[in-house]
């Protein structure tokens, strides 16, 4: 029988590419930053050795390495301007407010631009958003001072591929004006000047585009390696679970808690493939290709990584349900280590600890990489090698090659080798079969929670361990315990009084409703702010957790998370329990307040011994956050007015001097995008999907910088999201019809502008001709634009005159029957019926399909956020030039909600 060196060389051998083999990479002397000087090493038997770490935080340093590092992180933060975020965190606030580039498509000028770029752009999911890393100035290239020679350093070039990239200790030039700045350092130094609810929106948009996510963020300034948990938390994925037996379903999930075979790829020293590229054929379909992680041949001429490596990007492979799409039957996950796994043996270490299988890719095997792989040994993580053989190190390869396979007990299959010459569509089959074959047997599955328990153990610093975040986990544990069935005040305000009043007669919150809810309340009201954030983004996943929806069935064909035309095939659809949420709560606090005044304005109680005077501010709180507020009861469509005057005016006081503000609304039938559209248009959090939209209205406030506000004319732009109005005949199902047009008169009342979107632009839905009627005969001449988004990736002409046509006439069959029947409509059939509608002005939006492909594994199409970044630029030009109705104060809201 051969020896193991025999047979890895006759399997080269007898490889088709072995008469071409890669061309041999130049090792470049490195002199003390070689990664090999930075580990600390005991000699076992013959070349056996044993890896020690000793600080918990990565490899030992040399004494001159922290110097470099904290400069080289110093240097490029100062560069992007984001040194002033060191100890005041940027906040999500501060990241959505609306400036003059809100209104302007222009490239960076600077570098201080660039993360402000990258953040306008996945705000508005554009997948180009990681391309943006090269300043455009306006300044002519001849007439730009030239630089002293002793500011010039020297620069190292590199002639590999991506990931052979200059390490950190390279002496690289750092990226000027003139030249880009790498997507990952970009990506790595935002992330370190962000707070932790800035850090799980920018993580949330990566997702949304397909981007690969950041798993383990390098903090090269402080020794330090963060493990994201907390901000990968909020990234809900929704793909098709087929169980061993039975029938499958959509499951929807936040993707830290599903346990999934996780296969990681990272590089010891040299290797001419790139991981990254490798990595995106392997999740690509033959006909796609995907780019979820960056590469070098993604953007021309980017600069080497000076502070990203050891960054380590996670992404998945998620099934749709279609054979033709599914490379895999169940979830996959796969992690990619940014740099030699030498200089970071930490993160390496944690790969091997986490994973199903570990894909190493190496050009050269010597003694040090021998005696690297060597202190694996005894893992039960299974080890693969990619390699691309130095010509004149073919022999030393193999031979050390063969010693090292029976160490890690693998033998001669665990070797592929991929040349120049390699067929690349062959090679990744291969490297799928593998990948399948693993999954299928008994192998590692962890989730993201599970990794982040054996990073602990390592050292590493996980995001979701400090104090605040504990507390209010805590906290949201208590109050989700006995959650449901414990609100009991949700309906009709006036109902309630006489249960409030024998509940003040009680002791203070006896029995159990009253305990829940005050947990709830003392959540709200805690004194440091970011725990307050904190307990809300908690309670939100909790109720979510605790009242899980019944399996969904498949969708249509490439219709996965899309409504059908005109909305009416979700109106007959059953009903579906309604998700618990914030909103529950606040319904609670809100009918408590409303029958407690009620009770103060009859004379039955003391204004004295309110107890509940403080609801409207602690209910403030969900705005002051960045999360939607209710203004309307989903349930029953009414708008307690005593309960909306009180958040009105808290609003007021909240906003002090800066109080103008401009109402921008959204109105349509269900599934066409109206919760979407917003969220991208300003970064919101609208809950979208047809199980979680909203059901009532919704509002969130968006800040307007204050350089910016006199030149707006407004300085906060109050943005109100309104639940599905039913189109068709069924708008007049059980009554119904008169609950909608109240509630789209009075959000189109109360707006400044109103966007109406349509599946179909024949389709208007009779509440909202019946809402423009009553506005009209009440003196409100409402501002408005049209949207209608193509569902069925059919390419469409942008808006032409026929397309303003088609809205002023007669509806379809089922409009003019369900106009027919209602009594009300006053023969109201189409907007040519309203008097202030001039068909010259009317304009309709043709926004593209919101996916490029088939959910869940498509990204957010280009067309999409170039389509919405256009309206909302026309949105802010109408509002500055005064086409919209007047700003107004928050006070003249609360009249006109005493009106409508």
């Amino acid at each position: 029988m051969a020896s193991p060196g025999v047979e890895v060389e006759l399997l080269v051998r007898g490889h088709s590419d072995v008469g071409e083999v890669a061309r041999e990479v130049k090792a470049s002397e490195r002199g003390t930053a070689v990664a090999i000087a930075d580990l600390e090493w005991r000699e076992m038997e013959g070349d056996d050795c044993e890896f020690h770490y000793g600080d918990g935080t990565n490899e030992a340093q040399d004494s001159d390495f922290p110097t470099v590092e904290r400069s080289r992180l110093q240097d490029m933060l100062s560069l992007l301007g984001l040194e002033t975020y060191q100890v005041q965190k940027l906040s999500l606030q501060d990241a959505l407010q609306i400036s003059s580039d809100s209104v302007r498509n222009w490239a960076p000028q600077a570098p201080r631009d660039l993360p402000w770029t990258f953040l306008r752009k996945l705000q508005a999911l554009n997948a180009e958003a990681r391309n943006s890393t090269t300043v455009v100035p306006d300044t002519p290239l001849d007439a730009r001072p030239v630089e002293k020679e002793s500011q010039v350093e020297e620069i190292v070039y590199w002639d590999t591929a991506d990931d052979i990239s200059a390490d950190i200790y390279s002496f690289s030039e750092l990226p000027t004006p003139d030249t880009p700045v790498n997507p990952l350092d970009l990506l790595c130094a935002l992330l370190l000047s962000s707070d932790s609810f800035l850090q799980q929106e920018i993580v949330l948009k990566m997702s949304l585009c397909q981007f690969a996510l950041p798993l383990i963020l390098p903090d090269s300034e402080n020794h330090g390696h963060t493990f994201l948990l907390w901000a990968l938390r909020g990234v809900m994925r929704t793909w098709w679970a087929q169980p061993p037996r039975g029938v499958g379903s959509l499951r929807e999930d936040s993707v830290v808690l599903p346990r999934a075979p996780t296969f990681a790829f990272v590089r010891m020293e040299v290797s001419s493939n790139s991981k990254s590229q490798l990595l995106n054929a392997l999740l690509s379909p033959g006909h796609r290709q995907r780019d979820c992680f960056w590469h070098r041949d993604l953007s021309v001429g980017t600069s080497s990584r000076e502070i990203a490596d050891g960054l380590v990007e996670i992404s998945w492979f998620l099934p749709s349900g279609r054979e033709d799409l599914d490379l895999f039957p169940e979830p996959v996950a796969f992690l990619n280590l940014r740099g030699d796994i030498g200089s970071h043996w930490l993160q390496f270490k944690l790969l091997t600890e986490v994973s199903s299988a570990v894909f190493i890719l190496t050009d050269n095997i010597s003694r040090k990489e021998y005696k690297l792989l060597s202190s694996m040994k005894g893992s039960a993580t299974k080890c693969y090698f990619i390699l691309s053989p130095c010509r004149g190190k073919r022999n030393t390869n193999l031979r050390l090659l063969g010693r090292l396979l029976p160490v890690l007990r693998v033998d001669h299959s665990h070797v592929l080798v991929k040349v120049s010459s390699t067929d690349s569509a062959r090679f990744v089959h291969r490297l799928r079969s593998i990948v399948a074959h693993v999954a299928r047997s008994p192998c590692r599955r962890l989730s993201l929670e599970d990794m982040a328990h054996a990073a602990r153990k390592l050292g590493l610093r996980v995001d979701e361990d400090c104090e605040e975040c504990q507390r209010a986990k805590g906290r949201m544990e208590r109050v989700t315990g006995a959650t449901r069935g414990a609100l009991r005040l949700q309906g009709d305000p006036g109902g309630t009084a006489a249960q409030v009043e024998r509940e003040l007669r009680q002791a203070p919150w006896a029995g159990g409703p009253a305990g829940v809810l005050q947990d709830f309340i003392t959540g709200l009201g805690s004194p440091s702010p970011a725990e307050k954030q904190y307990f809300l983004r908690w309670m939100e996943w909790g109720l979510a957790w605790a009242v899980q929806l019944r399996p969904r069935q498949p969708p249509e064909p490439a219709a996965a998370l899309r409504a059908k035309p005109g909305g009416a095939a979700d109106a007959s659809e059953p009903s579906r329990p309604e998700p618990l949420g914030l909103e529950h709560f606040l319904r609670e606090m809100g009918q408590l307040y409303e029958a407690e005044s009620c009770l103060v304005e009859a004379g039955k109680l003391p204004a004295g011994q309110r107890r509940f005077a403080h609801f409207p501010g602690l209910a403030l709180e969900l705005l002051r956050t960045g999360l939607p507020l209710e203004l309307v009861d989903g349930t029953t469509l009414s708008a307690p007015l005593r309960w909306v005057t009180g958040l009105l005016k808290e609003l007021h006081a909240h906003l002090g001097r800066r109080s103008r503000l401009v109402v921008l609304s959204a109105l349509g039938v269900p599934g066409t995008g109206k919760s979407t559209l917003l969220n991208t248009m300003f970064g919101l959090r609208f809950a979208t999907g047809r199980a979680r939209g909203p059901r009532g209205a919704f509002m969130q406030l968006v800040t307007v910088a204050e350089s910016f506000s006199q030149d707006l004319g407004c300085d906060h732009i109050l943005v109100i999201d309104s639940g599905g109005l039913i189109a068709g005949a069924l708008a007049t199902v059980a009554g119904r019809f008169e609950l909608e047009v109240s509630l789209a008169t009075l959000i189109m009342g109360l707006s400044n502008v109103t966007v109406v979107t349509l599946a179909d632009t024949r389709d208007i839905p009779p509440a909202i001709l019946q809402a423009f009627l009553r506005l009209e005969k009440a003196g409100h001449m409402p501002s408005y634009q049209f949207v209608h988004q193509n569902l069925h990736d059919v390419p469409v002409p942008g808006p032409k005159p026929r397309d303003r046509w088609w809205l002023l006439e007669q509806p379809g069959d089922k409009s003019r029957a369900t106009v027919q029947a209602d009594k009300q409509a006053d023969g109201l059939r189409t907007l040519a019926d309203l008097a202030f509608c001039d068909p010259e002005k009317l304009h309709v939006w043709h926004i593209p399909s919101l996916w490029h492909g088939v959910p869940p594994m498509a990204a957010v199409s280009l067309g999409y956020s170039e389509a919405i970044f256009e309206l909302k630029r026309c949105l802010l030009e109408n509002i500055r030039n005064g086409l919209s109705n007047p700003n107004r104060s928050v006070q003249q809201l609360i009249e006109l909600v005493r009106r409508l």
